[in-house]
């Protein structure tokens, strides 16, 4: 028996569609999309982002439902919520 495809409400759709419109943002997608959990410090944008700016789009990202934070202390690991990136692509799969 196959795993339930996750559905996505318009609101939902649209959320995603917008967090992933920013260039920075979607590069740090595209980072954290390549292991399993990332660091937050091992982000490449630090080289180039201020801790605050990070900080908002990996709120949005969150937000999007794109993303999982887990904070340990100062540390917080990052992880691709693919189940709604893959129920993302099926959405725009029917335009």
């Amino acid at each position: 028996m196959g795993k339930a495809r996750k559905h996505l409400t318009d609101d939902q759709v649209q959320a995603i569609a917008r967090a992933v419109a920013d260039p920075r943002r979607f590069a740090i997608l595209q980072q954290i999309a390549r292991q399993d959990s990332t660091a937050c410090g091992a982000l490449e944008e630090q080289k180039v982002l201020s801790p605050a700016t990070i900080s908002h789009h990996l709120k949005e990202l969150t937000e999007a439902g794109l993303i999982d934070v887990q904070r340990e202390g100062r540390c917080a690991s990052l992880t691709l919520q693919r189940d709604t990136w893959n129920a993302y692509l099926s959405e725009l799969a029917k335009l």
